[in-house]
């Protein structure tokens, strides 16, 4: 919930003070280009298109002023969800990690050093479908932005080297089906490339 489109898109109406969090495991990440298999336990698989860091050192209630130390390296990742589970357990009002932090939920890109973008502050990145672009986003229209994302995780989690963050998905989320070609962009740097199988 860290892009206002996407929180109006979603019809979350809210006036977010803090960062909202989220934990997926290990075993949700795919990466190296491999292929997303669509579950059987759900029938709405969205995508939702994201920029990533990788926390390059061991931290702890990190100030904000001093969080761009614990990261150098930046690519576009996926938060897949299975929407028809997450409005289920929402509405119930239950915990809804299951919808969001199933296996291969996180597709994650190649990484580059945050020096070969204009800065953290001013990523643009994209999704292309099948050759159409369907997302667009730029890191300079988060409500938090990543430092505070890092300052704020690390009240609650020790940050450990190797962590992904995932930092919020733009307006222009939708579903996915068996055959999709689905391939991220930071700039005009392709640094995802993978199919739904």
């Amino acid at each position: 919930m860290n892009y206002a489109a996407h929180n109006e898109e979603m019809r979350h109406n809210l006036e977010l003070e803090e960062p909202t969090l989220f934990m997926k495991a290990d075993s949700s990440l795919l990466k190296d280009g491999k292929p997303f298999f669509i579950p059987d336990f759900s029938s709405g698989i969205h995508y939702e298109t994201e920029i990533v860091i990788r926390i390059n050192r061991l931290g702890k209630n990190i100030a904000e002023h001093f969080a761009h130390r614990y990261y150098d390296e930046v690519t576009v990742g996926i938060d897949f969800t299975a929407r028809d589970l997450q409005t289920r357990l929402r509405s119930q009002g239950l915990p809804w990690e299951v919808s969001k932090a199933f296996d291969h939920s996180a597709v994650v890109g190649t990484f580059i050093p945050v020096t070969e973008t204009e800065g953290i502050n001013q990523i643009p990145f994209h999704l292309q479908i099948n050759g159409t672009t369907v997302q667009e986003g730029n890191t300079n229209r988060m409500l938090f932005s990543v430092d505070r994302i890092i300052a704020y995780a690390s009240r609650f989690f020790t940050l450990k080297i190797g962590d992904l963050i995932y930092t919020g998905t733009p307006a222009g989320v939708g579903p996915v089906q068996i055959g999709d070609h689905l391939e991220g962009y930071i700039g005009e740097k392709k640094l995802l490339d993978f199919h739904v199988r």
